[in-house]
């Protein structure tokens, strides 16, 4: 069963996108309009006809705008249930009219907090009182009163009155359960906002003695789905893509795909690793090759192409069907030769013209275009029952914060070669040994059980000669073994945190072998 056509809409918006042409719509369907002080100016200044809200509750807005629609002729008009005749008759009593449409939008809350010179006081006044409560009474009564809380409905909406003349039961329904979840996130957010001590100080004068807390007692997570994915981890699963409710996604949650099949969990899991290492180079052309989100291949050169080559030279097998990153617009000549290897993914800030006339011959390989890095606030991982937050690894320790620890310090070739390892290091699972020599990956040694078993395998992987490479390590050596396997393939320098109990003897093996080894005093594990 569909709603009549309903004799009166109530619109009070924050946001007056569309908003003109949705009234118009309304007014044209025989709607009489009721709306609040801004919204029903912005409305008489369109020239369509409306009721100021103060004329039907018969008293003015009061207290500088925090009650408004706070009354009895309001909200009666909205909770009246039409299939109750005891309803109807308590209207027709008081002589309340009824509101089967109601269009609202809320205070800008999260803009205003996201600003950094808000005070408390602008943010509480921020906070809307009668809109969340128009929109819980409207949504309450979804069989007979129509909800609307996002201008992004509206075309929709006004298409379906065009047509059919009413609204159906279940675009009623669908919009009831947008409205609620609108105002669970809103009083989210507001909570949150609250629970910060800075805020506690600022309302109350009052100074918190205990030390601020990282992570809050409570944490709220809303998340709107954004993308079905084509399968997850397995063909069998099912899998989709969830980002912020409150901001617009950045990063690779907001990368736009030029062409390709669709994306799969385990594509945007790999891409996302690729597009995490290649961020992390900015003073030349960048290219990092994932497979299973460890790099296999990484280069650094004054042009992508050049970039590309050493990247692909890492490990050629493991290129293969690999996920490419370029922190470069791509061009044609290197759109060529890319397009010679099978690959899944490729993700660049940019393609240019005839770099996508190359690929566009690849039609299920995917080009993804990511505008911003926008790193992460925090990192979860969720375990059974529960969900894991940390900060994000977002900081390198500087040479100045490192400390040679053996009798020969590197040479400005070997620096250049440990920093460029260190920053890749931190991006392979552990336990993690990389070999390097002028900006390019040479082997990795992924997520071994032991740290020697890493090196050797970093050393196995090698499709190129280690003589002369840089070694780094994610953590401390725990036994002089790794020096002496590393030492034993070529290598002439090595950066590790440090910190083990058995450093000194790392230290002996490695001054015994003449190489140069930096501590750095920062870990990066990656499980």
């Amino acid at each position: 069963m569909t709603l009549p056509l309903p004799p009166r809409a109530l619109l009070s918006v924050s946001d007056k996108q569309g908003l003109v042409d949705f009234a118009r719509t309304l007014h044209a369907h025989g709607l009489e309009l009721v709306s609040t002080g801004g919204t029903a100016q912005t409305l008489l200044e369109a020239g369509i006809s409306v009721l100021d809200v103060a004329s039907v509750t018969g008293f003015p807005e009061m207290l500088d705008g925090r009650v408004k629609t706070l009354h009895p002729r309001i909200h009666a008009g909205i909770l009246a249930r039409r299939d109750l005749p005891e309803h109807l008759e308590q209207l027709a009593l008081h002589d309340i009219s009824r509101f089967d449409f109601v269009v609202v939008n809320l205070y800008p809350f999260a803009d205003t907090i996201a600003r950094p010179e808000v005070t408390f006081a602008e943010a509480l006044e921020n906070i809307d009182i009668g809109g969340p409560t128009l929109i819980r009474a409207a949504a309450k009564n979804f069989q007979h009163v129509v909800v609307v809380t996002d201008p992004a409905d509206y075309a929709a909406l006004a298409a379906e009155l065009t047509h059919t003349g009413s609204i159906s039961a279940a675009t009623r329904y669908r919009l009831a359960c947008k409205a609620f979840a609108h105002t669970a996130r809103y009083d989210r957010m507001i909570a949150d906002f609250l629970a910060n001590r800075t805020q506690f100080e600022e309302a109350t004068g009052q100074v918190q003695l205990q030390p601020p807390d990282a992570f809050p007692p409570r944490l709220s997570l809303v998340l709107h789905r954004q993308q079905a994915l084509r399968y997850g981890e397995n063909p069998h699963q099912s899998a989709a893509l969830y980002v912020p409710a409150e901001h617009p996604a950045g990063g690779l949650a907001a990368a736009r795909q030029l062409q390709g099949k669709e994306l799969s969990f385990n594509n945007l899991l790999d891409a996302d690793a690729a597009w995490g290492l290649v961020g992390e180079f900015r003073d030349a052309a960048a290219c990092v090759i994932v497979k299973h989100t460890n790099p296999c291949g990484v280069g650094l050169g004054a042009v992508p192409l050049e970039a590309f080559r050493l990247a692909r030279e890492t490990d050629p097998v493991a290129a293969f069907g690999g996920i490419v990153a370029f922190n470069r617009t791509v061009d044609a000549g290197t759109a060529t030769e890319l397009s010679e290897i099978f690959l899944e993914v490729i993700i660049a800030p940019g393609f240019d013209d005839a770099a996508q006339k190359v690929l566009a011959a690849r039609k299920n390989l995917r080009l993804l275009v990511v505008a911003d890095e926008a790193r992460p606030a925090a990192d979860f991982r969720t375990i059974s029952g529960g969900l894991l937050v940390q900060s994000p690894d977002d900081r390198l320790a500087t040479p100045d914060e490192m400390r040679v620890v053996t009798r020969r310090s590197p040479s400005e070739d070997e620096w250049r070669d440990l920093l460029f390892a260190w920053t890749v290091c931190k991006h392979v699972k552990s336990n993690a040994i990389v070999y390097a020599r002028q900006g390019q990956l040479l082997g990795v040694g992924a997520g071994q059980m032991s740290r020697i078993d890493a090196v050797r395998l970093g050393a196995m992987k090698a499709c190129l000669p280690l003589s002369g490479a840089v070694v780094a390590s994610d953590a401390f050596f725990p036994f002089r073994d790794g020096l002496d396997e590393a030492a034993r393939h070529g290598a002439r320098a090595v950066i590790q945190p440090g910190g083990s109990i058995r450093d000194e003897e790392v230290i002996a093996a490695a001054d015994e072998h003449g190489l140069a080894m930096v501590f750095t005093g920062m870990r990066h594990f990656r499980h």
